[in-house]
């Protein structure tokens, strides 16, 4: 089956690069937030910093992870439909990687919440690890999308 066969027709490549651009949207959001929280993990809580670290965070949070992670989910969805990846070894990995993608979303949004109520449960330096996280995911979703190993 061609990519331009399917429902969408002409338009997947418009789909497709879109759901590019909002990946790219999201994994700066991933990037961004557990660097904010491992700055923010060495103010005192309930100072001015503290409080200006919360707004930063909820800012990143609702304008840019929230909506691109969305957009991500809805576009990879119409194309994973248009191209019946479903039963494709590659996509299914890729999946659950962007499954595990959104569940870190999630964790880094329950962590700021801890944050902004003054508790720091986590070392700064298990922070920094939480960093790498989405740069693992991301360099393996780009191989299993673009060399397709199985």
């Amino acid at each position: 089956m061609s990519e331009f066969t399917g429902f969408l027709g002409a338009a997947y490549l418009w789909v497709k690069a879109a759901h590019l651009t909002f990946v790219i949207f999201w994994m700066a959001g991933l990037f961004l937030l557990p660097r904010f929280y491992v700055y923010h993990h060495a103010t005192t809580p309930g100072s001015a910093e503290d409080r200006q670290w919360i707004e930063r965070e909820d800012r990143a949070r609702t304008i840019i992870l929230t909506p691109a992670m969305l957009i991500v989910w809805v576009l990879g969805l119409i194309l994973a439909v248009h191209l019946d990846a479903f039963h494709q070894g590659w996509f299914v990995a890729k999946l659950a990687l962007v499954v595990g993608l959104t569940g870190y979303q999630g964790w880094m949004s329950a962590y700021g919440r801890k944050l902004a109520n003054g508790m720091r449960p986590l070392e700064n330096r298990t922070l920094r690890i939480m960093n790498e996280i989405p740069g693992i995911a991301a360099a393996v979703i780009v191989v299993l999308v673009i060399v397709r190993p199985f």
